[in-house]
Order: C-alpha cells, then sequence, then structure tokens
C-alpha cells in the first residue's frame, strides 16, 4: 500500500485526503452494535492526523443511511477524489438470500430484504478497486450475524479483503443473555432472552491513538495497537490487517474459481455450510466475432443448484418461494435440460414463473429469476436467438425497476444478450434483434470498450445483401 509505508516511521502523504466516517445498522431488535458510537471519537480526530496528510482533509460522517443508493452516490464521491482516501465503516454484515452474498447492514435492512435494503459489500470493492493502487485504505470495524459469520470465519479475511486495503475487526454476533433461573424454579417462559449489543472498541482505540500521535504512525502498526487496546486477538474475532488476494471481488454473478475465498463452498468448524458453489452449464464456444464480455460469462447467479440429483421435481408452491426452498427444482430443471429432455426443462421453469407472475407480479424478483432459468435453458438448447431475447427482458426490467446501468446484474444480462445474439445465424431474426440490442447498449456500454460498435458493424453486415454464388 503506497499510503503505509512499513517500518515504525510516521507515515505522511502528500495533497489533501478524504474520509467517509459511515456507521450503520438496522433498526431495532435487529441491530447488534452500536455503531453511531464509533464517531465522535473519530470526529474528534484532527482531518491531517485521520488521513496522514499535512495538506488537511475533507471529513464527512454518514449515520444510519437507509438506502444503499445514497451509500454508492457517497462511496463515489470519496472514489473520485484525487488523493488519499479513507473509508471507516462501523456496522454489521450479513448475507442476502438469494445470492449468500455479504452486505452492510443499512437502517432499513431485515433478513429477507438485505439485497434490496443493504450495501453488496461488492460495491464498495468496484468502486474503491478503481482508484491507483495504495491511495485508499478501508478501516472496518464490524460484526457479522448468524448468516454472515459461519462462511466468513471459514474463508478468514481475505473474504472481505479481495481487491481493498482493509484494516480492523469482523467479530461473531455477540450471545444472548438472559437471567439464569434461581436453583429450583422451573425455566420462565415467555420472551426470548435479549441479545447484547457490540460495542465499537476497536474503533474508538484507533482514534484514541491518533489523537494522542504528533504523526499518523504506519497503518499495519497503528491496527496492532488498536487491536491490542481493544483487547482483541485471543477471541473469535477477525483481524483484518491490510494483507489480502490482488485480484478483484468477484462479482455477484461470477462463478468463484477453486481459488476463490470464501462466501461459496465454504464449510464452517462446526459443520454451519456456506453457500454452495457448482460448475454452471457449459457455454458455447467462442463468438465468432471479436467482441467478448470483459467478465467470464457464467450462469446466472440465481442458477447455482447443488449437483444435479435424480429427486422428483416439487410441483409449483400455491404461495411465492420463500428464501432458498428451489434448490432440487433448480437441479432437476438442469438435469432435463443437460440430458437433451428442452421441452420438460422448459415446462417446468414456466409452471414456475407463472406461480412467480400470480403471485408476486411481473416486476418482482422471482419472475425476473425464472425468466434468467428460461434464458439459460434456450442457450442449452441451442436456441440463441430466444436465449438473447429472454436476457433483454431481463435487463429491461431490472433496468424498470430502478437498478442502475452499472450494476452487476444489469451488465451481466445485457452482455448475455450480446453473447447469444452473435450466435444467431437466421439472418431475418439477427436484424430483428438488433434494434433493441443496440438501444440497451447506448445505455448499458459494459466494461468492454467497442461492445456498442461491434453490434453496429454486425448489424450493418446484416442489412447488407445476403451473398450468393
Amino acid at each position: 500500500m503506497g499510503n503505509d509505508r512499513s517500518g515504525t516511521g510516521a507515515e505522511t502523504v502528500s495533497g489533501s485526503g478524504y474520509a467517509l466516517l459511515l456507521a450503520a445498522g438496522p433498526a431495532g431488535k435487529q441491530r447488534l452494535m452500536d455503531a453511531a458510537a464509533a464517531l465522535p471519537q473519530l470526529a474528534a480526530v484532527p482531518p491531517a492526523a485521520l488521513l496522514g496528510t499535512p495538506g488537511g482533509a475533507s471529513v464527512v460522517q454518514l449515520v444510519d443511511p437507509a438506502d444503499p443508493q445514497t451509500v454508492l452516490t457517497h462511496l463515489r464521491t470519496a472514489a473520485a477524489h484525487p488523493g488519499p482516501v479513507l473509508v471507516h465503516l462501523a456496522g454489521q454484515l450479513t448475507l442476502d438470500a438469494k445470492q449468500r452474498l455479504p452486505h452492510l447492514a443499512l437502517a432499513r435492512t431485515t433478513p429477507r430484504t438485505a439485497r434490496y435494503t443493504a450495501l453488496p459489500w461488492h460495491w464498495l470493492a468496484a468502486e474503491l478497486g478503481r482508484r491507483p493502487p495504495g491511495s485508499t485504505v478501508v478501516v472496518a470495524d464490524l460484526v457479522a450475524d448468524e448468516t454472515a459469520w459461519p462462511p466468513l470465519r471459514a474463508a478468514g479475511p481475505s473474504g472481505l479483503a479481495a481487491g481493498l486495503t482493509l484494516y480492523g475487526t469482523v467479530a461473531p454476533a455477540p450471545p444472548k443473555r438472559g437471567a439464569p433461573p434461581k436453583r429450583g424454579a422451573p425455566p420462565k417462559r415467555g420472551a426470548p432472552p435479549k441479545r447484547g449489543m457490540a460495542t465499537p472498541d476497536y474503533s474508538r482505540a484507533f482514534a484514541g491513538l491518533l489523537r494522542g500521535a504528533a504523526e499518523r504512525p504506519p497503518l499495519a502498526l497503528l491496527h496492532q495497537r488498536a487491536a491490542l487496546e481493544a483487547g482483541l486477538g485471543s477471541g473469535p474475532e477477525l483481524l483484518l490487517d491490510g494483507a489480502g488476494p490482488d485480484e478483484a471481488y468477484p462479482a455477484p454473478d461470477a462463478a468463484p474459481g477453486p481459488e476463490a475465498a470464501g462466501w461459496a463452498g465454504q464449510t464452517g468448524p462446526a459443520g454451519a455450510a456456506g453457500p454452495v458453489a457448482v460448475t454452471p452449464p457449459r457455454m458455447p464456444p467462442g463468438p465468432p466475432e471479436s467482441f467478448l464480455p470483459a467478465d467470464p460469462r457464467p450462469a446466472p447467479p440465481s442458477l447455482r443448484p447443488p449437483q444435479p440429483t435424480h429427486a422428483p421435481l416439487p410441483p409449483p408452491p400455491r404461495r411465492a418461494p420463500v428464501a432458498d426452498p428451489l434448490a432440487a427444482t433448480h437441479a432437476a430443471i438442469f438435469e432435463a435440460a443437460n440430458s437433451g429432455r428442452h421441452s420438460e426443462a422448459a415446462s417446468m421453469a414456466a409452471a414456475w414463473e407463472q406461480e412467480a407472475l400470480r403471485t408476486a407480479g411481473p416486476r418482482s424478483d422471482e419472475a425476473i429469476h425464472w425468466l434468467e432459468v428460461r434464458a439459460d435453458l434456450s442457450r442449452i438448447a441451442g436456441d440463441p436467438a430466444r436465449a438473447c431475447e429472454l436476457w433483454l427482458a431481463v435487463a429491461d426490467a431490472r433496468l424498470g425497476n430502478g437498478e442502475p446501468v452499472g450494476h452487476p446484474e444489469v451488465e451481466g444480462a445485457v452482455d448475455r444478450a450480446h453473447h447469444q445474439w452473435q450466435f444467431v445465424q437466421d439472418r431475418a431474426r439477427a436484424s430483428a434483434l438488433a434494434p433493441p440490442l443496440m438501444e440497451l447498449r447506448s445505455r448499458v456500454p459494459g466494461r468492454r470498450p467497442g461492445a456498442l460498435e461491434a453490434v453496429r458493424r454486425r448489424a450493418e453486415l446484416l442489412r447488407a445483401p445476403a451473398r450468393t454464388r
């Protein structure tokens, strides 16, 4: 890290800095940490000492935000700053119920709504990871709830540090507490025991050391001293020491490789299984043109069933599916598709899509999920035109729901539509798909330059008269 000089000397960097101090957590009984208690002492640190910048620094505090887009806006402001940047996070981690990816809980987050009301951790890594190496540090004082702690404990610090220079600590949720019954008395019935509230001891120690220092010490040394002063290191908590893999954090729909840290395919020491990683269905060979999406094109994030089994397909439920009851359903659908029983697989998916439309509506997450399933089934069946149409519908639905054009799932849908379109050999169908794909590509250019131009070039070729011999 360029800002963190190894050794024992003081650390200073040129230019003005920017600090974003974020304290967040859900309201009510879901809150596990008094995150806001971290800010008063951090705010009392002189900005130049907080950033190690003799030229001063701007400090922005964000307390209990409710909207992840608000936080994303502040992250982008920090990421655009030309000088050194420090982002301090105090709060709690959770996993969303669908993709099982880490999120920072915000004011309106509940276990069922985390995907929409919490800040995805990969947004943090994506925004700050674009900055010049060594110009950015993240300091975290976090608690992981019961969903996030087992996979994080199995992954270790690298499960969060990918793409970031990250210092701090992550601890499990405080245990529930209750007064023990008197000797000989039967246990009391009624209200469950209350859970204790964690305190941001690491943040307080971190701030106290900075207030007492003439110059900011190297971050590695500052971290060690703060952890020691906060009494950390001998318990179950994880210490984030600034080390981590250099690769970017995988996008939510990226299929983790065997070397990927953390959140997929991990099992905790107590047998608490994390999300299961599976190999998505094989993609067709490379497209005939030079365009390829910047990232490998895995199966959609929601299409990660366990390895196929021969369990019979359960009938569509009478109510909308609850969190992840569909592992056997996905396995049966994709077993049929990969065995060549494409009509059977399509009928299964269509039945579930109709149930989602009836119970949740056409723009619901459940309905979009089954659009993604049908798109991938069309790809497996060798119908790239239909797959392209469905991925265009997925992208349109997500944009219609207000997802930003840079959201990984929006980009992924457009990239997949583009990828499948290049396999459409029927000139009439390819020509008909070109205008809506071009319109979406103009709004969602993707991460690889030249994608829109590639669509235009092929569309022009399709409009030209076919050569005859």
